[in-house]
C-alpha cells in the first residue's frame, strides 16, 4: 500500500469524523439559540463531507451496489464479533457503564444492520418497495412496522424515524 492510500484513509476518517462532530456542534448550537454558530457549523460539516466523499472515491472504495453491500455486511459483522465486544468488557472493567451501555447499543445495532445488508444483497433484483424506521436512541433498524418498542432499547415506535 502507498503512503498516498495511507494518507487517504487517514484523511478519509478525520473528515468523516468532523462531518459528524460538526453537525453535532451545529445541534448544540441551535438548542442554545446561537443560529449564525449553527449555520457556521452546518456548512462546515457539509464541506467535510464533500472532502471525505472525495477520498472515498480517490480510495476506490465506492463499487457497485452488490460489492457495497458486501463490504457493508463485512464491516458491520467486524463490529459486533470483534470491535464491540472488546469494547463492552473494557467499558464493564473501568466501570464506565454509560460507555458499556452505548457499546451494547451499537452491538446489538450493528447485528441487525448486517443481517438487512445481507437480505439486501440476497434480494438486490427485487423491486419489492421496502419501509425502514430508525430508533433514534441506538440506531436499530426496523424494516416495515414490526415493533412496539425498539427490541433493543425500549424506545417508543412514535420516536422512530421513517427513512425516505
Amino acid at each position: 500500500m502507498s503512503k498516498t492510500t495511507d494518507n487517504l484513509k487517514t484523511a478519509f476518517a478525520g473528515e468523516s469524523q468532523a462531518y459528524r462532530k460538526y453537525k453535532a456542534f451545529s445541534k448544540k448550537a441551535e438548542e442554545e439559540g446561537f443560529h449564525n454558530a449553527a449555520r457556521l457549523f452546518k456548512a462546515a460539516a457539509k464541506a467535510e463531507k464533500i472532502h471525505a466523499l472525495s477520498h472515498l472515491n480517490n480510495l476506490g472504495m465506492i463499487k457497485s451496489t452488490a460489492e457495497n453491500l458486501q463490504a457493508a455486511v463485512q464491516g458491520e459483522t467486524f463490529e459486533f464479533t470483534e470491535m464491540y465486544p472488546g469494547f463492552i468488557q473494557q467499558a464493564k472493567t473501568d466501570t464506565n457503564s454509560s460507555a458499556e451501555k452505548a457499546f451494547h447499543f451499537a452491538n446489538e445495532a450493528e447485528k441487525v444492520h448486517a443481517k438487512l445488508y445481507q437480505d439486501a444483497l440476497n434480494n438486490l433484483n427485487d423491486k419489492t418497495e421496502k419501509v425502514y424506521y430508525l430508533c433514534p436512541v441506538c440506531g436499530f433498524i426496523e424494516e416495515g412496522d414490526q415493533h412496539d418498542r425498539c427490541p433493543i432499547c425500549g424506545t417508543m415506535k412514535n420516536l422512530f424515524k421513517k427513512i425516505d
